[in-house]
């Protein structure tokens, strides 16, 4: 039986992380993941990058995207028992957004004092993912006896986002080759 968590639920442990691995498809329709940090805003994940970074260019050209975010679990009295983090699934629609277009708030978010010179902010960009469909998580919303059953553990939920149709993406600067 999957667990119906609601979509606040999920947000709320998505808001209280950082770090998540981005899926994406190459030009050559090769599969490609990346570790990002990331922020949250109006239910949109926000990483902020290089604009010659090569997953901007992966996202330009194919702006389908995964996003799985792992949540350690720990024993508090325990620390060094391990046990597989609980995660966060799901598919999105991501865009590149320019750093000079996109908003100051947005900016100083991801990039702190450095969001206030503009050199830097000319080489830098955001990349927006706006998640689709469900949630589909594991360990979110149980309690860690409970996740050693898959059935008590596996969780969906509707990401209550509706997305927008891709823009047109930042061009990536030539000879970034990853």
């Amino acid at each position: 039986m999957t667990l119906q968590l609601t979509t606040d639920q999920v947000w709320q442990a998505i808001e209280r992380d950082i770090f998540a691995v981005l899926g994406m498809v190459t030009a050559r329709q090769e599969a490609r993941t990346v570790g990002v940090v990331y922020g949250v805003h109006d239910r949109k994940l926000y990483i902020g990058t290089s604009q010659k970074a090569w997953k901007v260019r992966h996202v330009a050209a194919n702006p389908h995207v995964s996003v799985t975010i792992p949540i350690a679990k720990r024993i508090p009295i325990m620390p060094w028992i391990k046990i597989p983090a609980a995660t966060i699934t799901f598919a999105g629609t991501a865009r590149v957004i320019a750093g000079e277009e996109a908003s100051p708030e947005l900016m100083q978010a991801m990039f702190r004092q450095q969001a206030y010179d503009p050199e830097f902010v000319a080489d830098m960009c955001l990349i927006e993912v706006t998640p689709v469909g469900e949630f589909v998580t594991y360990g979110i919303g149980v309690s860690l006896m409970q996740m050693r059953y898959p059935e008590k553990s596996r969780g969906r939920a509707p990401v209550g986002v509706h997305a927008m149709p891709p823009a047109k993406a930042a061009e990536p600067a030539a000879g970034d080759n990853q």
